[in-house]
């Protein structure tokens, strides 16, 4: 079992009371009127699919209900950090695995 650190409650809750909700860091068209519908269907529909650093949108459904940001690596399911939305990530893809502390705790 894993747990994950909610940066709204501050403390590592169990993996099972959290659920991940798709790719972080979408901005929403500013005009949605004025997009075509192939900008709009790539807006609604297409998602990166990398291998390795993955910044994803999760929410803490069973406990503050607070969505936040994770980044995981898609090969090994390690989650490297979480943030707050609105707040930069500080793993990136091109960082492979920064000294951050994990955000994650083994049971």
């Amino acid at each position: 079992m894993l747990h994950i650190f909610c940066p709204h409650c501050g403390e590592l809750r169990s993996e099972e009371e959290f659920h991940a909700k798709g790719q972080a860091h979408i901005p929403r068209p500013l005009d949605p009127g004025a997009c075509t519908d192939e900008e709009w269907g790539d807006y609604l529909f297409f998602r990166d699919n990398p291998r390795g650093i993955h910044h994803e949108l999760w929410v803490h459904a069973a406990g503050c209900r607070q969505y936040f940001n994770v980044t995981r690596h898609t090969v090994t399911y390690e989650i490297l950090e979480t943030y707050k939305i609105g707040e930069k990530p500080s793993v990136t893809s091109a960082d492979k695995k920064s000294a951050v502390q994990p955000a994650v705790e083994k049971a």
